[in-house]
């Protein structure tokens, strides 16, 4: 046993390719078959069901910057609009597309402003190396706070909240999945290509919208820590007591009742990450967020590293230590 897998018995994390009612997991068809068994746990204890697809989804240019980046990737303003029931919600979604005879790779840019471009999307560089970026601010889709009764929020949230209604994060992950609903209308865009991501609480974002929607090749989440990429059990820095004390409204209300004995949650944050295999998973992680801790955020890429091998790919290749500051573990598909 090396140095990672005694910290893992230490911390007593659940194993992923164990179902529920005890059963191994020993092939890739075995976990598709499991896929929703750990999507469940994570909305009854963690998010929060995640909404069901809009029955109507209208996409409609409100303004074109045709010399954006001097030209070269045109700034369009789209206004989406979903139906669900008698009730409609428009938001604004922003995208830059380079000007191209090839179809384009793409990001969806969960951001925390409207700005484009913005200090965390350099749109004119990204857009220079071949990308098209699809970007909107999360308080535009609703607000960052106890209030469910604005924005797309009055459409998905019961009057009365249960205790697995979804929380602010899986709303803002269902938006990034209706601007890959648009995605797909595009010919311009390479639909095999496309990259969710976000940073801190919409790292986690990006990861859920990921796992969920099978329909991102990518899911990429800077420093997500807590409730995102980092394991639960034994972590150092921000618990479940200190997240849900204080934004509570991420995730369904379930979830604050782990804050006595995060050892009694069924699951951790690396069946997140299980359920973005076999597609791509980047994390990004800061050696002075120790909030966030690097350390779990590395334990959980290695744990899901087991549903890759399933697969016949290589998850996380690391050399069977905790990485160091600085390092790079880009050889596989974590």
């Amino acid at each position: 046993m090396n140095s990672i897998d005694k910290i893992i018995e230490e911390r007593k994390i659940p194993n992923v390719l164990i179902t529920k009612r005890g059963k191994a997991i020993k092939t890739a068809k075995d976990f598709d078959k499991s896929r929703d068994e750990i999507k469940k746990l994570l909305e009854e204890h963690i998010y929060g069901v995640m909404p069901e697809k809009p029955e109507h989804l209208e996409v409609e240019l409100l303004s074109e910057d045709r010399v954006f980046c001097a030209g070269k990737a045109p700034l369009q303003t789209l206004k989406f609009t979903v139906t669900i029931g008698e009730e409609k919600f428009s938001v604004p979604v922003r995208a830059v597309i380079p000007k191209s005879e090839k179809k384009l790779p793409a990001f969806i840019h969960i951001n925390f402003r409207p700005d484009v471009p913005d200090k965390y999307m350099l749109s004119e560089e990204i857009a220079d190396e071949g990308f098209a970026v699809f970007s909107f601010c999360y308080k535009e889709v609703t607000s960052d706070d106890k209030d469910f009764k604005n924005g797309v929020a009055k459409l998905l949230s019961p009057k009365r909240r249960t205790q697995n209604s979804p929380g602010k994060i899986a709303m803002w992950a269902w938006a990034a999945m209706r601007v890959m609903d648009h995605i797909e209308t595009l010919d311009v865009i390479d639909k095999e290509n496309v990259a969710v991501i976000g940073h801190s609480r919409l790292g986690k974002t990006a990861l859920v919208a990921g796992a969920f929607d099978e329909r991102f090749k990518f899911a990429i989440s800077n420093d997500s820590g807590c409730s995102g990429a980092a394991i639960t059990r034994g972590k150092q820095g921000e618990h479940i007591s200190d997240i849900t004390g204080v934004k509570g409204e991420w995730f369904c209300k379930r979830y604050a009742k782990y804050s006595v004995d995060e050892s009694t949650l069924p699951l951790d944050q690396h069946y997140l990450l299980s359920l973005i295999a076999p597609r791509h998973i980047i994390i990004g992680s800061a050696e002075e967020d120790l909030w966030a801790d690097p350390t779990s955020e590395f334990l959980s890429a290695y744990l899901a590293s087991s549903v890759y091998e399933l697969y016949g790919l290589k998850g996380l290749v690391h050399n069977g230590e905790i990485p160091t500051p600085k390092s790079i573990l880009d050889e596989g598909n974590i």
